[in-house]
């Protein structure tokens, strides 16, 4: 019975040819509103605020690729047999993160325009007194280099898993999937320190006198729940063009949904923890961070996060019917992604000091959008790229009987 299913899923349709010509459409689009958004700050002379535009929507596709590399590595590890015809899609989202190496560049070059612990004139002199202590890790160099490290460990992982997946597809060799769950283990391992730290530098850092231990989960938690969210999108499109018809079928939304339900409550669960401690502690250092973002209009921004991230979703996916209706779950997946964005304008935007001018203001610009298209744009680029090159399922993976065969209970 298993093979008869295997030999008419290989009769589908598994490969996306069209997706590269959409991709070089997206690497277009993205280099053109990029380079737009460059001319606009610097005829405006508000360079530094590109960058944090750009920094934006930078750690927000980064976020989605780290979430699809936790799920490739994750269903290994578990030996999942369900997720085995929409792993692949995974595989090729990770495919962005070797191109979100290089576009750390500029963050890089001109990391002192928007990390103040760069430049001791910007910052008043209790905080440049408490930098001075976190001097060791806070230093340009080692900072450079611990960025360039998280990518070189995810570009690895990313490659390995996706290297093997493909070997397989020609050998059918079973040990691949044995050597991909002992690996998975360990890489898991290199993830959590790995996507921790890079939160801590890339976003944290922004505000080098607070303290929360909890920031890389917070980060973790919303990466996840927003790769789901794409992943269902990329599932629905992949299917609208005739491929995959019988291979992902509404209990793999239902359950690709049941996980974007669960990491909604975990993003929830770790923001409150987070603020509540500090609420309860009440120490000046850390409730700094969280009184700019509960003055003037960031105020009701974080009122309308904590509703659309959360409590919005939560109420939308609670019951079992949405998750089995593509057509309602997708509308939840692009709210999600909507969502994941405006937590990372919220993470990066407010200012450092809650009493500085500007203080309250939402700094919206012209270059948010035109830095979410042009990083949009290479993001798509990057993907579509690897899954016109490949087929879109695992063809010979030995639990794909199970995904073929999977039914919710």
């Amino acid at each position: 019975m298993h093979h008869a299913e295997t030999i008419d899923i290989m009769q589908e349709p598994r490969h996306l040819e069209r997706a590269r010509t959409v991709g070089h459409q997206a690497l277009f689009v993205g280099v053109a509103a990029l380079g737009a958004g460059v001319a606009v700050a610097l005829f405006g002379g508000k360079l530094d605020g590109f960058l944090k535009s750009y920094l934006v929507s930078y750690t927000y596709f980064l976020s989605l690729a780290l979430g699809a590399l936790f799920f490739v590595m994750i269903q290994h590890v578990t030996r999942a047999g369900w997720s085995v015809t929409v792993r692949r899609i995974a595989e090729c989202i990770t495919a962005a993160l070797p191109i979100w190496l290089l576009l750390a560049i500029p963050l890089i070059a001109m990391a002192a325009k928007i990390y103040p612990w760069m430049t001791q004139t910007l910052l008043s002199p209790d905080m440049a007194a408490l930098v001075e202590k976190k001097r060791q890790y806070l230093n340009f160099g080692f900072w450079a280099g611990r960025i360039v490290l998280y990518f070189l460990i995810w570009s690895w992982l990313a490659h390995f898993f996706y290297r093997k997946s493909i070997e397989q597809d020609s050998t059918g060799d079973p040990k691949l999937s044995h050597w991909m769950h002992q690996r998975a283990a360990i890489g898991l391992v290199l993830f959590a320190f790995s996507l921790a730290f890079a939160a801590y530098d890339l976003i944290k850092s922004l505000n080098p006198g607070w303290f929360s231990t909890m920031f890389g989960v917070y980060y973790f938690a919303g990466s996840v729940q927003g790769f789901f969210g794409l992943l269902i999108i990329v599932v629905a499109w992949v299917q609208s063009s005739g491929r995959l018809p019988r291979a992902i079928t509404t209990e793999h939304y239902h359950d690709m949904g049941k996980f974007m339900f669960a990491f909604t409550v975990f993003w929830a669960y770790i923001a409150f923890s987070q603020y509540m401690l500090i609420w309860y502690a009440n120490i000046p250092e850390e409730t700094r961070w969280y009184l700019s973002r509960q003055t003037g209009a960031w105020a009701w921004f974080s009122v309308f996060l904590l509703f659309g991230k959360f409590i919005l979703p939560f109420l939308f996916l609670i019951s079992r019917w949405p998750k089995r209706m593509r057509e309602l779950l997708i509308v939840g997946a692009l709210w999600i992604l909507l969502m994941q964005w405006c937590d990372q304008y919220y993470l990066i935007m407010p200012a450092e000091n809650p009493e500085s001018a500007g203080a309250g203001q939402l700094p919206l610009h012209l270059n948010d959008l035109l830095c979410f298209i042009g990083l949009g744009g290479i993001f798509i680029w990057a993907v579509t790229q690897r899954m016109a090159s490949c087929s879109l399922v695992p063809e010979r993976d030995p639990r794909l009987h199970e995904a073929l065969a999977f039914e919710n209970y």
